[in-house]
């Protein structure tokens, strides 16, 4: 088995990390990971705790979620580089869980597509990617990335709002009619961040814009609040309980500790209650979650590929998201899953291993315990306006664009449906549409390359004349059930009436039970007209196909090699030679 097949193939349990210390590893290798996964941290921090919010738990579970699963999706895992954590592709999932069944019925769903993940990986699923055209994957990404920009609005603009309808349409009508009464400062505050946001990476500095737009948001804020003016803050909106029983500001500067995810706060605020109802409610999310958990971690792997000349193990990496997964809840830690663009951060930051992401997880956790007074400072409006860059990265609009103006009418129909159908609706619904979209079409097409074409009269296929009254038919294309049925019915009209057919069928590379159907009603036909069917040149999976069906001949039906041992065959019956002229 070639290497390139057996990564598609093979499971182990820390693939990516094994690989590394055979090639062996140095410390210029150490160096560079630990100058990546520095980089990497210090943009996670402010990235997981937003991503925390906006799915609708508390900040400090995005931190345990870069802490726990991040570090050992990195151990387990099958990618080299990829970086694992909150992502703002779930939180079109997570939020409307949450609302539903509060912190605990989010880290039940968690930990059930952790199991999701890991059968997937035993079942050698790792090639899931390769079945989901790019228009679905743009479909649902860009659906995913205008969900998440409507959902900032509300602290990107300050606006009081006691809760947001789970329904697109609802929300955007809430937010637009809430407008008049936005929030000057916290508006001010997401501006210049987004500013910061947008114009830093075009200084071409090494730091990267997360830092000084935070940065230059908070000291804003604080300025504001100075002035008396109100601007909302990690620390005004969330609060902790101290051992002491007093209460604290902001996130809590503590170790994730050990806790069963189904004894943590439901929606009422008190301990979810276990039942299998509420497994089966939790199901259908935890599907979901499983399902993007493991595309957008093996497209990752994909992108990761093409930047490095390296090749992941997809397997390995899927065994390693579903680990993650089932350990994180029990810590706290939410959904995780390899986010592209911290792990393209990380690889271009020097990154040679996957201790790279190990130790941007160390320094998130160092970053808790060590930040968290001064992470409290950060305004909600900056954190909004982080999110509205994350998601309009994540939307790619310019492969939009370009998919637009370039692809057929079918991708393109895909990828309208797929966006329109995660805004409006659910990704899997627009995921399980969108392929089955993409399927049909693509089925249309491929039927549509299926013909025959007579050839009696050229001389590359019939050098020698042919008996009077028959024809010669090249059949190109699979004949499957979508083309079977045309193309016999064509065949039959084209052959009525003469003494014999020859189906010359060597660019047929597939024939299935539809194309089996097809072939014998043919052939059962030319039997009633006394027609003679000679079938030349059978491709192996067609003949397999044939002989698996008990196709035999018959008196009206025979099989050559070749199509120069068929037209040999009928010319010595009927002693044709071979300066004859070509019937028509």
């Amino acid at each position: 088995m070639s290497s390139s097949r057996a990564r598609l193939h093979s499971l182990g349990v820390a693939s990516a990390l094994r690989e590394t210390f055979r090639e062996g590893y140095s410390r210029r290798d150490f160096a560079g990971d630990l100058t990546a996964g520095v980089t990497v941290g210090i943009i996670a921090i402010p990235l997981a705790m937003a991503l925390a919010i906006a799915s609708g738990v508390k900040p400090e579970y995005g931190l345990y979620t870069a802490i726990i699963a991040g570090f050992l999706i990195a151990l387990t895992g099958g990618s080299r580089y990829s970086i694992s954590g909150p992502t703002a592709a779930f939180v079109v999932i997570l939020y409307p869980v949450t609302q539903s069944f509060g912190l605990g019925g989010l880290l039940v769903a968690t930990l059930m597509s952790g199991v999701i993940l890991v059968a997937l990986a035993l079942a050698r699923l790792g090639r899931l990617i390769e079945y989901i055209p790019e228009s679905v994957t743009l479909g649902f990404t860009s659906g995913i990335a205008i969900v998440i920009a409507v959902l900032q609005l509300r602290d990107f603009f300050g606006l009081q709002l006691a809760s947001i309808p789970e329904s697109f349409i609802e929300r955007l009508w809430m937010l637009i009619a809430a407008l008049p009464q936005l929030n000057w400062a916290n508006t001010a505050v997401a501006l210049l961040t987004l500013l910061v946001l947008i114009f830093w990476p075009r200084l071409k500095l090494p730091v990267p814009g997360h830092l000084p737009a935070l940065l230059g948001g908070t000291f804003l804020a604080w300025l504001l609040i100075q002035m008396g003016l109100d601007v909302d803050t990690i620390g005004s909106r969330f609060s902790y309980e101290l051992p002491d029983g007093t209460q604290g500001k902001g996130i809590p500067p503590f170790l994730p500790s050990f806790e069963w995810p189904w004894r943590q706060p439901g929606p009422d605020g008190m301990p979810l209650e276990w039942s299998w109802a509420m497994m089966r409610e939790l199901l259908p999310a935890a599907f979901s979650i499983a399902m993007l958990g493991a595309i957008e971690s093996l497209l990752c792997a994909v992108v990761l590929d093409g930047m490095s000349g390296r090749r992941h193990h997809a397997n390995g990496e899927l065994l390693g998201q579903g680990i993650g997964n089932l350990a994180a809840p029990f810590f706290g830690g939410i959904t995780a899953t390899a986010a592209i663009a911290r792990s393209a951060t990380n690889y271009k930051a020097g990154a040679r291993s996957p201790l790279s992401s190990m130790i941007h997880a160390l320094v998130v956790l160092a970053g808790l315990l060590v930040l968290a007074p001064w992470l409290s400072w950060l305004p909600m409006a900056s954190m909004a306006a982080l999110l509205v860059m994350v998601a309009w990265n994540m939307s790619e609009a310019h492969k939009v664009v370009a998919l637009l103006k370039r692809a057929p009418v079918g991708d393109i129909l895909v990828l309208l449906t797929c966006m329109s159908l995660t805004v409006l609706f659910d990704m899997v619904l627009a995921i399980s549409v969108g392929i089955v979209m993409a399927s049909l079409l693509f089925m249309r097409d491929l039927a549509g390359m299926t013909r025959f074409q007579d050839v009696s009269a050229q001389r590359k296929h019939v050098p020698q004349g042919l008996p009077e009254g028959w024809v010669v038919l090249k059949l190109s294309g699979p004949l499957f059930f979508a083309a079977a049925e045309r193309v016999f019915d064509e065949l039959a009209e084209q052959v009525a009436g003469r003494r014999g057919v020859v189906l010359y069928m060597d660019g047929v590379p597939l024939l299935d039970a539809g194309g089996i159907n097809g072939f014998d009603r043919f052939s059962r036909f030319c039997a009633e007209q006394q027609l003679q069917l000679v079938v030349a040149d059978l491709q192996f999976q067609p003949l397999r196909a044939m002989a698996r069906a008990g196709i035999q001949p018959t008196d009206c039906l025979s099989f050559t090699a070749t199509l120069e041992e068929a037209l040999n065959s009928l010319n010595a019956k009927s002693g044709v030679q071979a300066d004859m002229p070509v019937s028509s």
